[in-house]
């Protein structure tokens, strides 16, 4: 019985780590491409003022809603399958009741443009306002520090 023909094969107890280290570099390099892309957003001129900025507790972990007015009267709406593309009143209208609903504290922007006409900008607050939103801000540029003095 005591050669019964079978050689004993040890167990091996190391783990093959170098596909993992393939997998987290090709994700690296994936994240690496597509972060830059996700920056990305409007082009709009906004207006400079000296305003305070936005307390981090109103956000309360919760992407601000942006309606965005660029140069041309056109409105974007950062939430949706492509906030870059821009969107007419209506869908802007039932896109942020919908966001609204699903977060009524959301915080709500928006973002228009220094050559955009006021009155554009004021049919995009009343939108937000029927959409839901109790209070709505305006995005601007912070104004430039005062040159210091000649002397």
């Amino acid at each position: 019985m005591a050669g019964s023909g079978r050689p004993k094969r040890r167990l091996m107890g190391e783990i093959n780590v170098v596909p993992y280290i393939d997998v987290m570099l090709v994700l690296l390099i994936i994240f690496m491409i597509t972060a830059p892309l996700l920056t990305q957003g409007i082009k709009v001129e906004l207006p400079k003022a000296a305003a305070e900025p936005i307390d981090a507790r109103a956000v309360n972990n919760i992407e601000p809603l942006v309606l965005s007015v660029d140069a041309r009267g056109r409105l974007y709406l950062n939430v949706g399958a492509n906030p870059q593309q821009p969107i007419d009143d209506a869908t802007a209208l039932v896109r942020a009741t919908a966001a609204l609903r699903r977060a009524p504290q959301r915080v709500v922007l928006v973002k228009g443009d220094a050559a955009v006409n006021y009155g554009r900008i004021v049919s995009a607050m009343v939108m937000l306002q029927q959409a839901g939103a109790s209070k709505v801000g305006f995005l601007t540029e912070p104004l430039p520090p005062p040159a210091a003095p000649q002397p």
